[in-house]
């Protein structure tokens, strides 16, 4: 149909899954449809006939698209382009009536110049001057008026463009979708008819259900099965009997990548005095202030470092590099790139409790799985690993200290960042820059990103220096400027970095440097020739209606996507977390207190069972992935990951996990 109504699904898009007892879950534009039969054989038979239903409609489309007629275009959508084209031929007609003048007006112009020269008497002059003043006006006129047009022509068309090159941007994504979808099932064509011909006489029926089946299309000794169940995104394609028994063999060809979430409810407009709760909290740190979750993002302290990841591609660039001083830029533009994403997030993450963990494995897609844990409740502290296959391990311990100041908030990452790349061996260390949450009292909220970032290489010695220049409103630089320079074990310069922690990062090999004058106390600066600089690193556009969704990046989204397997400590798990995604803020504020509450006992618990043992060296609180060990590199002491959490998930032994909600 060109149109549909409320309740319609449209089944040629539509996901079947089956549950467990006689449980069905139809998936149509983002809505999930909840169908229960009274027993197995029913439950079946709906299956079959929904399948049977979207295979006709599915070839019911094929055969449209082939006879050559075009897809009806929505309403609004053809009314609002019509709309636009009418819009800009009227602009195009006055265009052209304002070119006419201004032709005939010129001409006039001209003639009455070429009269004034030609002029003989003063008398005569009077009389042609006034004409050509004349003229000269109504040129002026319709100059304006043409240049006015002119504006108004490109404001329309620029408008109008945007959206279309939207449009054509999706439609260009539905079509490299559907291609991969088609090529899909090519191979699933071709896996079918291998199988098939090999084993042809297994059921001696065979050829003449298929005879039957050519000659109609209601063949009801065909059976319909589904992908692995684990995966939500995947295509169900008919199957004879004795492909059945072969569908759990090429499970892993039918399985398509998962599908992950590209939005989240919007947030609430809820408005609260920031003031009236921190007025009393000013040089105190900020995890030990309560507060609402009305300033709190939906996601953990843990989730965001998580989030660090979003430019994990830069590592596998940099893990296939030769030359380690062009590693060494990669990396540096990826320790920038992990501030891109705090330009609009001036909202609080989550405190996580002691014990809570965080899991996010995108092997699929991204190639690196990676685990954080909570290891200390104050100062608030969170050990972190990630391996990935695409030959590089990175492994951090963040402990967070942070100040309120009346106008602002910082807050100061200490700690170390750990990159190894498993070919090389080249093993990088840096730390994190300041983050200042600026206007707390009155004003737009905005956060700023200052200090130096200093990148060691510990096998080769190399060295980055980056400088993160603090917004000032005297300054002529640009705002949120970074600017590095990549240098050998000698000192010597190679590499210049530029650019911005919220956009782009560039490099540019140095040729020559020589020392130039004009520094500041009597130093002599020095001056690099470089070559044309190389992009290494750009900010994903934010997904539409980013703005109400916390600004979250389209990785920030997926984030707190509920997950089955995860540990019973999962950030996924949090309740107040989740109300507070939801919408539910009030809810999620009561569950948040009794959280905090919860685990202030525990902490008091833990102290007076400290000041009992004191004789028998009572150790505290222990992580349960990650130990604390002594760096070989930076010989700190620092929390590291002990192993152990993907077996568990393997076996789905959870059972020394603490019950934190």
């Amino acid at each position: 149909m060109a149109h549909t109504c409320r309740g319609t699904i449209t089944l040629a898009t539509a996901h079947i899954e089956v549950g467990d007892t006689c449980h069905l879950v139809l998936t149509s534009g983002g809505r999930n449809y909840h169908l229960k039969a009274t027993s197995d054989g029913e439950s079946q038979r709906w299956v079959s006939a929904l399948q049977q239903a979207k295979a006709n409609t599915t070839h019911m489309m094929h055969q449209s698209d082939d006879s050559g007629d075009e897809a009806p275009v929505p309403q609004p959508d053809r009314a609002l382009t019509q709309g636009a084209l009418k819009t800009l031929a009227s602009k195009l007609d006055d265009l052209s009536t304002c070119n006419e003048l201004i032709g005939k007006h010129g001409t006039a112009l001209q003639r009455s110049l070429s009269e004034l020269e030609d002029l003989r008497t003063a008398t005569d002059g009077t009389d042609k001057l006034k004409t050509v003043n004349e003229r000269a006006t109504l040129f002026r006129i319709t100059s304006n008026a043409m240049i006015n047009a002119c504006r108004d022509f490109l404001d329309v068309a620029e408008t109008h463009s945007r959206r279309w090159q939207r449009a054509l941007q999706y439609e260009r994504e539905q079509r490299h979708h559907l291609e991969e979808t088609i090529e899909q099932l090519a191979k699933q064509h071709n896996s079918l008819e291998r199988a098939w011909r090999e084993a042809p006489s297994t059921h001696p029926g065979q050829s003449e259900r298929t005879r039957e089946g050519d000659a109609s299309d209601e063949n009801e000794d065909t059976e319909f099965f589904d992908a692995m169940e684990d995966s939500p995104a995947f295509i169900t394609v008919t199957a004879t009997d004795h492909t059945q028994h072969r569908s759990d063999a090429g499970s892993d060809n039918m399985q398509l990548r998962r599908v992950r979430r590209s939005r989240i409810p919007d947030k609430p407009n809820y408005s609260l005095n920031l003031w009236s709760i921190m007025k009393n909290c000013i040089g105190k740190e900020l995890s030990k202030i309560p507060m609402p979750v009305n300033f709190n993002e939906p996601l953990s302290m843990l989730q965001r470092l998580t989030e660090d990841l979003e430019y994990s591609d830069l590592l596998d660039r940099a893990a296939r590099c030769e030359s380690s001083l062009e590693q060494m830029c990669l990396v540096a533009a990826f320790s920038v790139s992990s501030y891109s994403t705090t330009i609009h997030r001036t909202a609080k993450p989550f405190n996580p409790l002691l014990g809570e963990t965080y899991e996010l494995d995108r092997l699929d897609d991204f190639g690196y799985r990676s685990i954080c844990e909570q290891v200390s409740h104050h100062p608030p502290a969170a050990a972190h690993h990630v391996t990935s296959q695409r030959g590089w391990t990175l492994w951090q311990e963040i402990t967070i200290d942070s100040k309120f100041r009346g106008k602002y908030i910082s807050v100061m990452p200490l700690g170390c960042i750990h990159l190894q790349f498993h070919s090389s061996g080249n093993h990088y260390v840096w730390g994190k820059v300041t983050s200042t949450v600026h206007n707390i009292i009155v004003g737009k909220l905005w956060i700023d990103q200052s200090g130096d970032i200093e990148i060691v290489n510990h096998r080769t010695k190399d060295t980055c220096h980056l400088k993160f220049v603090p917004y000032s409103y005297f300054s002529r630089d640009l705002p949120r400027k970074v600017t590095g320079v990549v240098a050998d074990s000698e000192g010597t310069a190679h590499h210049i970095l530029s650019g911005t922690w919220d956009e782009k990062m560039e490099s540019a090999k140095i040729v020559e440097s020589s020392r130039g004058c004009g520094g500041s106390e009597g130093k002599q600066k020095t001056v690099y020739q470089t070559l044309q600089p190389k992009l290494l690193w750009k900010k994903y556009p934010l997904p539409e209606n980013a703005e109400n969704m916390h600004f979250f990046s389209s990785l920030a989204l997926t984030l707190n996507e509920p997950e089955e397997g995860v540990a019973p400590t999962d950030s996924r798990l949090r309740p107040d977390q989740r109300l507070m995604e939801a919408g539910l803020w009030d809810e999620a504020n009561a569950h948040k207190q009794r959280l905090e509450e919860r685990q202030r006992l525990e902490r008091r618990k833990r102290e007076a069972q400290a000041t009992q043992a004191l004789e028998e060296d009572f150790e505290g609180f222990q992580p349960l992935w990650f130990e604390r060990r002594t760096d070989d590199s930076t010989g700190d002491s620092t929390y590291v990951y002990r192993g152990g959490y993907w077996e568990s998930k393997d076996r789905q032994d959870w059972s020394q996990c603490p019950d934190i909600f």
